[in-house]
C-alpha cells in the first residue's frame, strides 16, 4: 500500500494497522462461519419429508432422511439430496427449508402419472409428457394404454402414444378417473369410459376444451343412450345415434382439427 508523500509517517502506519486489523477480523469471521455452519451446533437432527405418495414413498423418505442428517441447517447441499433420490422415478425434484438450529423440511415434488402402459401382464404408470415411472405400482383407476412391445428407455417416443397422453394430461381429475382405456384409432384419440359413451377427440389439440365440452354434454339428459361423443370440434359435439348436441355458447372460430391418426400398434 502506497501513500502520498504529504501524509506523515505516523499516520501512514496507523492506516496500515487499521487495514491489517480489518483483514484479520474478516479472516476470523470467515473461519468462524465455516466452523459454525458445519458444527454440531447446527447439525440436522430433525427431518420432515412431505409430498411422497407413491408405492416407493418409504424408500424415498428413508433416502432423504439419511442424506439430510449428514448436513447442517446452515449448509444445505441440495445436490446430495437430489442424488439420494435419483434412483426413484417418481421424484421430479425436492425443495428444502431449514429451521435453525436442527430442523429440516424436505418437500418432494412428484411426477404425476396420467395413464398406465399395459404390456402383457404388466402395467407401468406414465406421465403426460411420456416419462415412464418404472418401479412404481400403477393406481387401478389410471386409464390403460395397451402396447404390443416393451418400452425402451425412460420416455415414450411414439408420437401417437404421446398424443393420447396429452389428452389424458388435460383431463379433469374426475373424468380421468372415470376413463378406462385410451387408444389411437382411425377416428383419432379415443377415450373409453368405465360407464358412459366413448369420447372421440380426433387429434389431441384443444384437449382441455374438448374435455370441458364432454363434461357438459355428459351432464345433459339428451345425451343419455349415446354410444360415443365426437369432440373433434369442441363447439359442436355430436352424440352417436343422436342428433348433434348444440353448444349454448358456440365458438365461431372452432375448426375441424384434421384427419384422425392410425391405430396404435407400437
Amino acid at each position: 500500500m502506497t501513500f502520498p508523500s504529504r501524509f506523515p509517517v505516523r499516520s501512514r502506519v496507523a492506516v496500515l494497522r487499521l487495514a491489517l486489523l480489518a483483514i484479520g477480523v474478516a479472516v476470523l469471521a470467515a473461519g468462524g462461519w465455516l466452523w459454525l455452519r458445519d458444527s454440531g451446533l447446527a447439525k440436522v437432527t430433525k427431518v420432515s419429508v412431505t409430498g411422497a405418495t407413491t408405492s416407493e414413498a418409504g424408500r424415498v423418505t428413508a433416502a432423504l432422511d439419511a442424506a439430510a442428517r449428514s448436513m447442517s441447517t446452515l449448509h444445505v447441499r441440495e445436490r446430495v439430496l437430489e442424488d439420494a433420490v435419483a434412483p426413484y422415478s417418481s421424484v421430479a425434484s425436492v425443495r428444502v427449508k431449514t429451521s435453525f438450529p436442527h430442523a429440516m423440511t424436505i418437500q418432494v415434488v412428484e411426477r404425476k402419472p396420467v395413464a398406465a402402459l399395459e404390456i402383457g401382464d404388466s402395467r407401468l404408470p406414465v406421465t403426460g409428457g411420456g416419462f415412464v415411472l418404472r418401479g412404481i405400482t400403477a393406481d387401478r383407476d389410471l386409464p390403460t394404454i395397451q402396447l404390443s412391445r416393451p418400452v425402451a428407455g425412460k420416455r415414450i417416443t411414439d408420437k401417437r402414444v404421446l398424443g393420447a397422453l396429452e389428452v389424458a394430461k388435460a383431463a379433469p381429475a374426475p373424468l380421468l378417473h372415470a376413463a378406462q382405456q385410451l387408444s389411437v384409432q382411425p377416428r383419432g384419440v379415443v377415450v373409453e369410459l368405465r360407464q358412459g359413451p366413448e369420447l372421440v377427440f380426433g387429434n389431441g389439440q384443444e384437449a382441455l376444451a374438448k374435455w370441458t365440452a364432454a363434461a357438459r354434454v355428459l351432464a345433459e339428459p339428451s345425451a343419455a343412450g349415446a354410444t360415443y361423443l365426437d369432440l373433434s370440434v369442441p363447439g359442436r359435439v355430436a352424440a352417436g345415434g343422436l342428433a348433434p348436441v348444440a353448444d349454448p355458447t358456440p365458438d365461431p372460430n372452432a375448426q375441424l382439427q384434421g384427419e384422425n391418426g392410425p391405430t396404435v400398434n407400437p
